[in-house]
């Protein structure tokens, strides 16, 4: 005999799923019951449902393949919702399996009964109920088969008296599709767009992840157009190392050759990127978007040639209606710029910094407690990482710095909350990279406010040998929205973090624990953490006056600036 639960786990594991993540729950007993009768497939209990819908959605987009997650009745499914939010808002495919109520009781405000289908109607492409034994198989090849396609969250809800019910003998079990990869525009609107790249003198590329498929193209693309290109931070992996016309990113994470890429072309090319930061792309520029979904095309800036594909085939045959630009003036000036940048920064990489005539005039403004520079600690992880490393990184000053010191290099790969801007994702992200392969090095840079979120999933770690390393930059604040409080002349308010020494919590649970307090010990400690076996937690306390500006700070952030500043130390002399 079999039952629901089996035939939708069967299925899964037959499609390559390899782990499940959640919190065990009675509507769902049948299901984890039949995960742990199934040696393909490992049920990763999390402390929190959220950290599970997290897991699911990392390794969803590190594979490209189905993710999946389950919280039970009510708040256990209540608990998904950011997790899947976060999915959602990346693209990427996740199933996650909720309870409901036993049939008889849905609509009668039952014990912990909430309306899934109300739940998660804004955030699935799929969203239905379980109810019959004849509907099973469809219900759950649909629901895959919709996350697949569209790239999406599909949940698909199992009542409590459901998922143990026998199918007919004989039921095959459900198998999922692929979406095929080949879409391209109208040949008509090539050759169109073709006569507007090869009239243009300057063009600048804006190329993100969607692009990822497209790797030579887009360095032919480059190469023929002369052109600079400016990533976003989801295309450093692929194209940061392969592209010696890259300068680095736009928007709070970047630098100024972008500006100067912008402003000096006649042409914006954006290959597969829905870029949101509109008040860094440039106005009164002809305007030129390849992107797979015809709702992106113009929603950032106004577009006037779109084309609507595959970046692959999409660019492969656009490359030969090309013709080689001969002018490398644009690229050289954003190149230099850039360079000169990036030499700029690696100042604050030095330990002994702040010990230096320039750098013991800046501590005095920006780190009078002698804290760490985040910078120092970003480059030694970049420094020591596997050139195949994964990271993840939390969303606020963590990224910034991920964005500005950590290269991309040989096949390393990137993960974060990059769309929704979460907190608390970069420690259950890396958990959920870590099953899917326990020998790769994983790397989570964690802010301490996004840490202390979720903090008892490092438990997690240790209970499922993931040998995850989670790099706290401790700053003892909400960095970035201080930050936002300061450019807008606001002094920082209810940032503040009292902070636990984490790499004792973290050696109470059971993983290496180590904490830094001095530059010098930086580099060692970085070393010593990733050689180590098993989960590590290293806490350095980091300085959390450090500037972050945008590529061009305008007057009024300066100001702001200023003003905060001035605010904050009155309000310290108060008290």
């Amino acid at each position: 005999m079999t039952t629901i639960a089996e035939l939708l786990v069967e299925s899964l594991a037959e499609h390559g799923v390899t782990s499940v993540w959640g919190v065990v729950g009675d509507a769902l007993n049948p299901v984890t019951d039949a995960i742990r009768r199934e040696d393909r497939i490992e049920w990763i209990g999390v402390r929190h449902e959220e950290a599970g819908a997290f897991a699911a959605g990392a390794q969803a987009s590190l594979s490209g393949r189905l993710g999946v997650c389950m919280g039970t009745v009510g708040p256990g499914a209540i608990h998904l919702l950011n997790g899947l939010y976060d999915a959602a808002k990346s693209r990427v495919p996740v199933l996650a399996i909720c309870g409901q109520v036993p049939r008889e009781e849905i609509g009668s405000d039952f014990f912990q009964e909430v309306d899934n289908d109300a739940l998660f109607a804004d955030v699935a492409v799929f969203s239905e109920t379980v109810s019959t034994v004849e509907q099973a198989p469809g219900l759950i090849e649909q629901a895959v088969n919709a996350a697949l396609a569209e790239r999406g969250v599909a949940v698909l809800s199992i009542p409590g008296d459901v998922g143990g019910l026998e199918v007919p003998k004989g039921t095959p079990v459900p198998k999922f599709l692929e979406p095929a990869s080949h879409t391209v525009p109208d040949p008509a609107e090539l050759e169109r767009v073709a006569a507007v790249l090869n009239a243009a003198e300057n063009i600048t590329l804006l190329v993100g992840t969607g692009a990822g498929e497209a790797i030579a193209e887009v360095q032919q693309l480059a190469t023929t157009l002369a052109a600079p290109v400016v990533l976003t931070l989801k295309a450093k992996e692929g194209f940061e190392e392969r592209l010696p016309q890259e300068v680095g990113q736009s928007g709070l994470l970047g630098n100024h050759a972008t500006k100067v890429a912008f402003d000096g072309c006649d042409v914006l090319f954006l290959v597969g990127t829905d870029f949101p930061y509109r008040e860094f792309l440039p106005a009164g520029k002809t305007v030129v978007q390849l992107d797979l979904r015809g709702e992106h095309i113009g929603r950032r800036i106004a577009v006037d040639h779109a084309l609507v594909g595959h970046a692959r085939p999409t660019l492969t045959q656009l490359l030969p209606l090309l013709q080689q630009k001969t002018g490398t003036g644009h690229l050289d000036k954003a190149r230099e710029v850039y360079s000169a940048w990036r030499e700029r920064q690696q100042q604050f990489t030095d330990p002994k910094f702040d010990r230096k005539p320039k750098g013991l005039l800046r501590r005095r403004v920006d780190n009078p407690d002698a804290r760490i520079r985040p910078e120092l600690l970003a480059a030694a992880i970049d420094r020591h990482a596997a050139d195949n490393a994964v990271f993840t990184s939390d969303t606020g000053m963590s990224t910034v710095w991920l964005a500005r010191y950590l290269r991309m290099r040989g096949d390393r790969r990137v993960v974060g909350s990059y769309n929704l801007g979460s907190m608390a994702n970069a420690m259950p992200q890396a958990l959920g990279l870590a099953a899917l392969d326990r020998e790769r090095q994983v790397i989570a840079l964690c802010g301490d406010g996004g840490l202390s979120m979720l903090l008892g999933d490092l438990i997690t770690a240790v209970s499922y040998e993931l040998p995850v390393k989670l790099v706290v930059f401790n700053n003892e604040r909400l960095g970035m929205v201080k930050l936002e409080m300061e450019q807008v002349g606001l002094p920082e308010y209810g940032t503040k973090l009292q902070n636990p020494n984490f790499a004792a919590v973290a050696t109470a649970m059971g993983l290496v624990g180590i904490r830094v307090t001095k530059p010098d010990e930086v580099d060692s400690a970085v070393q010593r953490a990733l050689a180590s076996p098993g989960p590590v937690l290293l806490d350095v306390l980091t300085n959390a006056d450090e500037v972050a500006l945008p590529p061009q700070p305008t007057l009024t952030q300066g100001w702001g600036f200023a003003i905060a500043k001035s605010k904050e130390f009155l309000e310290s002399r108060e008290h």
